[in-house]
């Protein structure tokens, strides 16, 4: 399996400084900040990435575990929210609440509950992160 890469630059100090991020794709390229980070802005920033990787993990290991069961899905749609928050001792990411929308014929509510906590627990990046509390809310959509 090949390595992935991405990169990010930083120039000037923390509040007043840019930067930007890369992918090694080449798939995605742009700008960040003190205030995209921490505040509103509408740039790019570290943990909207996580989520992004978060979710496509997701999605991909939903779909592969229900189609092992037997249970081909038409679609399976994951937002993952990265809850950055400040403590004692700093920022810290603190949760991650994944929204799941999935349309599978002929599965039921519990066989999907069931499939869609085990990938909670162990989509690749899901285990990456698991120091961080996750919750999960999963939706068949019949």
């Amino acid at each position: 399996m090949p390595a992935r890469q991405a990169e990010a630059r930083w120039e000037g100090t923390l509040k007043e400084g840019n930067g930007n991020l890369k992918l090694g794709s080449g798939a995605f390229e742009g700008p960040f900040s003190f205030s995209s980070r921490f505040e509103n802005s509408p740039q790019a920033n570290p943990e909207e990435l996580l989520g992004v990787a978060h979710a496509g993990c997701f999605s991909m290991a939903l779909s592969g575990a229900l189609e092992r069961a037997g249970f081909p899905v038409e679609y399976v749609h994951t937002n993952a929210k990265v809850n950055l928050n400040k403590g004692d001792s700093g920022f810290a990411i603190t949760s991650i609440d994944l929204e799941v929308e999935a349309k599978v014929p002929n599965l039921d509510d519990a066989t999907f509950q069931t499939k869609a906590e085990d990938t909670k627990n162990n989509c690749i990046i899901s285990k990456a992160l698991s120091s961080v509390p996750m919750t999960i809310n999963a939706k068949l959509v019949k």
